[in-house]
């Protein structure tokens, strides 16, 4: 039982006050194919230089993993064994997210949230 992952995993709601996230319920791709998840936030602005949205990833098993961000003028930083396969693009106009891999493989398998 490690006690800092549920340290690093668990965000009360005062932190983040009326910041809300909505993603799909799941996407299916097949073996080699490409994935896209959309992520629309609301209680903040994907302009505002205090933010930055950040994905992770939690498969069957293991423990979650952190794959990469994207900030408000359109930088990312990855997790460096996942940055040649997923990509990270915003839309300031609707507010939204959207993580994309290329080649997926079934080792990607896992619960994804922004």
């Amino acid at each position: 039982f490690n006690l800092c992952h549920k340290i690093i995993y668990f965000f009360p709601p005062a932190v983040f006050g009326a910041v809300d996230v909505t993603q799909p319920g799941y996407v299916i791709v097949q073996p080699g194919q490409a994935l896209a998840i959309a992520c629309k936030v609301s209680g903040w602005s994907l302009t505002d230089s205090s933010y930055c949205t950040n994905w992770i990833r939690h498969a069957t098993g293991k423990a979650m993993q952190w794959i990469g961000h994207i900030c408000s003028g359109g930088g990312t930083g990855f997790t460096d064994s996942l940055k040649n396969r997923f990509s990270l693009t915003q839309d300031t106009s609707s507010n939204t997210v959207t993580f994309n891999g290329q080649n997926v493989q079934m080792e990607d398998t896992a619960v994804y949230y922004c």
